[in-house]
Formats: C-alpha cells, sequence, structure tokens
C-alpha cells in the first residue's frame, strides 16, 4: 500500500491537487529515498545482531506499526500552506514513513532465508510474499478508482477529488498498521527456531562499517547491485508517470481505470504460478533473464507505436481491450520476475557465511531495500522532470492538452524504460549462483556444524 500510495499517486496528488510544483515533488521524493536510505544498512546489520527475547527481527517490526499509520494518514491530508511550507512538509513525513516502513520491511524480509534452505521453496515463499503484497496493494489502488477518486460537482475528473485522497490516508494508514501487526504477530511462533547472533560485543562504527563491506564484497551481490539499480530507476519513472499515461496519454476513463488496476489481482495470480514454474525448468538466473527480455520489451511497445500513428487513437473501442491486455501480460512476468529475484538474494546469505562466518541476511536484504530506495527516487525525479521539460499543465482535464505536449511526453518515456531494463537485465546476467552452487554450500555449512 505505501509503494502504491509514493509511486503513483504522490506525484500525481500534490503535482496536480495540491499545487505543488512537480518537479519540486520530484526532487521531494529523491531527497526523501536518499535520507531514507541511510537507515536501511545500518537497520539490516542492527537486526542481525540484535540479542533479544523476542529474537532478531520482531522487536523493529512491531516498533514500526503505529508511526507508519500516524504519518502516511498525515501525508495525504496536508495544510493549505505555501509553496516552500509544503515542500518542507512533504519532505518531513516521506522520510518519516520511509524510515519507519524501513523497520518493519528489512527485518521481514531477512526472515526468508531463514524460513527455509530450500533453492526452489524460497521461490515459492517469495511468490507468496510478492501475490499477498501486490493484491492487497492493489486492492486499495482499485478501491481509488472504484469509489474515492470519482467526479463530483465540484471536481470535473476524479484524479482531481481532494476529498478522495484524504479518505485514502484514513483507510491506507489503517490497514497498513494492521498489516505489520498481523505479519509479526503470525510469525511470532517462528522465533524460537530462528538463528541467534553472536553473542553480545562491543561493536564500534569502524566495525559496523567493516564488516558490513565485508558481507557486501560478495562477487554475486554485485551483479543484483546493478541490477537493482537499473531496475529501480526504470520502476520510479514507470509509476511516477503510470497515471499521467492513462489519463491523458491514452485519455482512458476513470472506470477504465478502474478497469486497468483491478486486471492487476490476475497478474498477481499468474505471476504467482510462473515464478516457481520457470525456477523448476531454467534455474534463477535463466528465469531472471528470459522473463526481463521478454516483459521489458513488451513494456513500452504501446507508446512507441503510437509515436509511430501504428496504434488505434484515443477513444477507438478496441484501444483499452488491446492496451490492458498487453499490460496484463507484461505485468505478470514482471512480478514472477521481481519473486524469482528476491530469492536469489537469499542463496546468497549460506555464500557469505561460509566465507565471513556471520549470518547477514539483513544487510543484505537492507543493501538491496537501501539501492531500490535511492535509485527508485532517481525515477521519480526523472518524471517529474519530464513533465515539467513537456510544460504539462497542472490542473488540466483530459483532452485539453495539445497533441504535441503528449507526443513529447511518450517520446522522452518510453526510450529511457527501455534502455534501463535491458541494462538491469545486462547486469543480472552477471549472477553466479546456481542450485548446484547453492547445496554444496549448505553441504559445506553443514560439515561445519558438526
Amino acid at each position: 500500500m505505501k509503494d502504491g500510495g509514493f509511486n503513483y499517486f504522490l506525484l500525481l496528488f500534490y503535482g496536480t491537487v495540491v499545487g505543488l510544483e512537480p518537479g519540486l515533488v520530484g526532487l521531494v521524493i529523491l531527497i526523501a529515498l536518499v535520507l531514507d536510505a541511510v537507515s536501511d544498512p545500518l537497520v539490516g546489520y542492527w537486526s542481525d545482531n540484535l540479542r533479544s527475547r523476542w529474537g532478531r527481527r520482531h522487536p523493529f517490526m512491531y516498533a514500526a506499526a503505529v508511526p507508519v499509520a500516524a504519518s502516511y494518514y498525515l501525508l495525504w491530508n496536508p495544510p493549505d500552506w505555501s509553496q516552500p511550507a509544503l515542500f518542507a512538509y512533504l519532505i518531513g513525513l516521506a522520510v518519516l514513513i520511509r524510515t519507519f516502513i524501513t523497520f518493519y520491511e528489512t527485518p521481514s524480509s531477512a526472515l526468508l532465508p531463514e524460513l527455509t534452505e530450500d533453492y526452489e521453496e524460497r521461490t515459492n515463499l517469495q511468490a507468496y510474499r510478492l501475490f499477498f503484497g501486490w493484491s492487497g496493494g492493489n486492492a486499495m489502488t482499485v478501491l481509488m478508482f472504484g469509489v474515492l477518486l470519482v467526479p463530483t460537482a465540484t471536481y470535473s475528473h476524479g484524479i482531481l477529488n481532494r476529498e478522495g485522497y484524504a479518505t485514502y490516508g484514513i483507510i491506507a494508514s489503517l490497514l497498513m498498521f494492521a498489516a505489520i501487526m498481523i505479519s509479526s504477530l503470525a510469525t511470532h511462533h517462528r522465533i524460537p527456531t530462528l538463528r541467534q547472533p553472536p553473542e553480545k560485543r562491543t561493536f564500534s562504527l569502524r566495525t559496523l562499517f567493516s564488516e558490513m563491506f565485508d558481507t557486501l564484497r560478495e562477487k554475486s551481490f554485485l551483479s543484483l547491485f546493478w541490477a537493482t539499480i537499473f531496475g529501480s530507476v526504470a520502476a520510479g519513472l514507470s509509476a511516477a508517470l503510470a497515471f499521467v499515461m492513462l489519463t491523458y496519454f491514452w485519455g482512458f476513463s476513470s472506470f477504465q481505470q478502474f478497469l486497468w488496476t483491478a486486471l492487476v489481482f490476475f497478474s498477481a495470480l499468474f505471476g504467482f504460478l510462473i515464478a516457481p514454474f520457470t525456477v523448476r525448468r531454467l534455474g534463477k538466473k535463466n528465469a531472471v533473464v528470459i522473463l526481463g527480455l521478454i516483459a521489458f520489451t513488451i513494456a513500452p511497445m504501446p507508446v512507441i507505436l503510437r509515436l509511430f500513428g501504428l496504434m488505434p487513437e484515443n477513444g477507438d473501442p478496441i484501444l483499452f481491450p488491446l492496451v490492458a491486455a498487453i499490460n496484463t501480460v507484461d505485468l505478470s512476468l514482471i512480478i514472477a520476475l521481481q519473486a524469482v529475484l528476491y530469492s536469489m538474494i537469499a542463496d546468497l546469505v549460506e555464500s557469505s557465511e561460509l566465507r565471513t562466518g556471520r549470518r547477514s541476511e539483513g544487510v543484505f536484504y537492507a543493501a538491496v531495500t537501501f539501492t531500490r530506495k535511492c535509485t527508485v527516487g532517481l525515477g521519480s525525479f526523472a518524471g517529474g522532470i519530464i513533465l515539467s521539460i513537456v510544460a504539462f499543465p497542472q490542473r488540466a482535464d483530459p483532452g485539453s492538452i495539445a497533441d504535441e505536449t503528449l507526443w513529447r511526453l511518450g517520446a522522452f518515456y518510453a526510450p529511457s524504460l527501455l534502455a534501463l531494463w535491458m541494462a538491469m537485465i545486462f547486469a543480472i546476467s552477471r549472477y553466479r549462483i546456481d542450485k548446484g552452487e547453492h547445496e554444496e554450500n549448505l553441504a559445506r555449512l553443514a560439515a561445519t556444524r558438526v
């Protein structure tokens, strides 16, 4: 839900409804992500080494619930302040939300390698995680377009309905609190079976950073690091402009956007089924490369074809079914790719443990989250810059924007996505841990524990 709000609605809400200049909104997202990202490796390292009666992970998860809910509510109910004051307000809340999300997300993600050591089962668990994540988050997006962001006598188009965003803030904050607490309580009984950190020792900053950098020198991690950079910039750009493209570039109505988001449930289900199947048949690295080449070639094609006049015109009855079908299939492949990619991080843990003698699940997942947060902000920032470069008007009604402006929007958008995604696939091709090496690592670790 947090990702959906930040990626899809924040730029739209503050840039076109509240009235904060879009370039400033993109800059806020970038600054908040960079400042917040500093906390990721620190929380990851801290949760790897915390000793408590609730284990290494759960104290952080419980601590996140109330601050996340309170700050997320305030984000969608801003005061009527000046541009500089709104800029500061947005930065402050964005940093608070993302920092406390880190307290939940990083320790929660780090549970995965401890719950199972099986190469394929890790992909299955991650597929479940993404299925529920995408389904739950998308349920809020469907609610937005189906119920909250609807035209009224005051608002000619649903995306301009400020009261809808305020109601969304209330509902989402309550659901985020419930999700964090349910997840934490439901895994609480596993605490006695999880790994314990080393005996308490005195840490200095020098030791902390030395151990983190030593852990992250893992060769296969570097390929995931660069893949995350390119993929996250692309994801940030795509998400920041998603509903701008749907509303203005394609001219889809609020009801069509409601159907568009509802189809994500099918994408989540298909992705859930595809990920384990491709891993069994291809192995993790080959699965990511093949899924990525197909998905990331398909994704920008409708926009590119429109630029060359090869797509139906806006309003043509065939346009929405065509673009929606392409997106549903493409998103299925992307969700499957994400599940496999995150399970590849889990396989780094045993390889690192052999080399360093430390279990560093939190550090690995935090490092990827750190990288994703920093770079997805670049994508959001790029989205704001693109809107500024093409002189995209604020509070504009769909259909009132010049064709030349829309053409330039597509011309900046699609080629940028294609280049970033292809760079991501090249980076992931350098990953080296396969099923055989993973099982060998497990055997060597078992021998050291005898």
